[in-house]
């Protein structure tokens, strides 16, 4: 059942989709581990083969430039992190998440959007109005709305940084 917010924030979610798609089509080969910095996070694959990111508890400052397959990385933790919230799963650990590799990145993210949109398009208005505990913790004027407008923003910042990777790679060849 779609509510006025719930397709409200539907709308915000599409564009945001559109600009990952633009490009998401024109990655190519290397830029999902291209180091546009010595300073940098990445992914790398464990001795069993397993592709794991770089992190730290506490942020280092300065703060290292991330990678096209870090963000996408990033992006597949919180948003996994959020479904299973949003489904009321206890929600993995982060270093159960991992990396698929370069070539299933981008559709390790497309299920993960196919897996949200499925969510969006059951919430009733009292299911929105509900405490959310994610990803503000122990707020408890936070809501399912404020979840979802919060997944747009992140996904809009994410897709903004492997944007801009992206095009400073191009740039750079």
């Amino acid at each position: 059942m779609s509510t006025p917010r719930c397709d409200l924030l539907r709308q915000q979610f599409d564009l945001v989709w559109q600009l990952f798609e633009y490009h998401a089509e024109r990655l190519r080969p290397g830029d999902f581990r291209w180091e546009p910095t010595a300073h940098c996070w990445t992914v790398r694959q464990d001795p069993s083969g397993v592709w794991r990111p770089d992190f730290a508890e506490t942020e280092p400052d300065p703060v290292p430039v991330p990678t096209i397959g870090w963000v996408s990385w990033h992006i597949g933790w919180w948003w996994t992190t959020a479904l299973d919230h949003a489904r009321g799963r206890v929600p993995r650990e982060r270093t159960e998440i991992v990396w698929p590799g370069e070539e299933a990145a981008a559709d390790w993210l497309r299920a993960l959007r196919d897996d949200w949109l499925d969510v969006l398009g059951t919430l009733t208005d009292a299911e929105l109005d509900a405490t959310a505990p994610f990803p503000w913790q122990h707020d408890p004027d936070r809501t399912v709305a404020d979840m979802l407008a919060w997944v747009n923003a992140e996904l809009m910042k994410n897709v903004a940084e492997i944007g801009q990777l992206r095009l400073l790679r191009v740039a750079s060849a």
